[in-house]
């Protein structure tokens, strides 16, 4: 049965964003290797991902990897594209057993050809999936993201193939990496006790709620998510609008 809730506290947001902050101090403060800690965080998303199916959740996106990362040191990065590849190769079929589609949103073309095909075997394996989207974000940045958005448009006017007054908020999110088939995250969830964005989703969050924890990645788990989204029926969302209007 596809989206089965059993929160007990009323039906999870559609579409749940989670900025995955914490893995390198987790590591640190243990003595460990950063890379320790990323693997910690892949163990992480897995449960994540169980939970958010188990819960409900339509969309679970994943910040996994910024533009911004690049400029890490090599080792650091090399690292993280070893985990990378080791859950697109071992993940996938158990992903695609769940009902889960995958969706990799970012600059695809600046990762290695393996892991490029990889990304294009688990897109094409999962794309008919119904149970859950889950959207990874990989070498992604929002400002990136909205300068090819409007890129892409500025080229089509040119062209005559679209007239600039037929320009809309609408037709500008179809032109986004999410399309027009990824709604925009109810709840978005970082962890690591820091309050920022980073470049993320930059203009899908614009009403998304916001859930900031204390809580290092590699420690979150189902209860996590569950107190998250208990915050997020606790508020009032008006989109805009004043008390009493909608």
């Amino acid at each position: 049965m596809p989206g089965s809730s059993n929160t007990g506290f009323g039906t999870p947001p559609a579409h749940i964003a989670i900025i995955m902050d914490g893995n390198g101090r987790w590591a640190t403060a243990r003595g460990l290797p950063r890379t320790v800690g990323h693997k910690k965080g892949v163990e992480a998303v897995r449960a994540a991902v169980e939970a958010a199916r188990e819960l409900g959740v339509r969309y679970l996106t994943l910040y996994s990897f910024s533009t911004e990362n690049w400029t890490r040191p090599q080792d650091e990065v090399s690292a993280l594209m070893q985990l990378l590849r080791f859950y697109l190769r071992g993940e996938i079929a158990k992903l695609h057993r769940n009902g889960i589609r995958v969706r990799i949103i970012g600059e695809r073309q600046r990762l290695s050809a393996d892991i490029q095909a990889l990304i294009e075997n688990a897109e094409s394996l999962t794309a008919g999936n119904t149970q859950m989207t889950l959207v990874i974000a990989l070498s992604y940045g929002g400002r990136q993201e909205l300068v090819e958005a409007a890129r892409k448009i500025a080229v089509a006017v040119r062209d005559g193939e679209l007239a600039a007054e037929a320009v809309t908020a609408e037709l500008f999110a179809a032109h986004l990496s999410t399309g027009d088939d990824i709604p925009d995250p109810d709840l978005m969830i970082r962890t690591s006790g820091e309050k920022r964005v980073s470049n993320f989703l930059l203009w899908q969050l614009a009403y998304a709620e916001m859930v900031f924890l204390d809580t290092l990645w590699p420690d979150f788990g189902r209860r996590d998510l569950e107190e998250a989204i208990q915050e997020y029926h606790r508020r009032d969302r008006r989109f805009g609008a004043t008390v009493g209007s909608r």
